[in-house]
């Protein structure tokens, strides 16, 4: 299942509602509602970022282990 995404916000202050993740090789920042993490497809995404990260996210947003093209693609469908 995809996430509609009506937009990805890349501002450097988070808005209310949204939340920081960071993708790929680069850390590819975007910032994305919080209601994507009801989603099924972004849970996974969590999930892989737990395994491959923990509970340690320095940048202070959350790291996907994920490419930045498959990430949107996964948001966008």
């Amino acid at each position: 299942m995809a996430i509609r995404l009506p937009r990805i916000v890349s501002v450097k202050k988070v808005p209310k509602g949204y939340f920081a993740v960071y993708v790929g090789e680069y850390q590819k920042r975007f910032v994305i509602p919080v209601s994507f993490l009801n989603q099924p497809s972004f849970q996974d995404l969590l999930g892989l970022s737990e395994e491959e990260f923990g509970y340690s996210h320095p940048t202070g947003g959350l790291r996907i282990p994920c490419n930045e093209d498959i990430f949107l693609k996964l948001l966008l469908a």
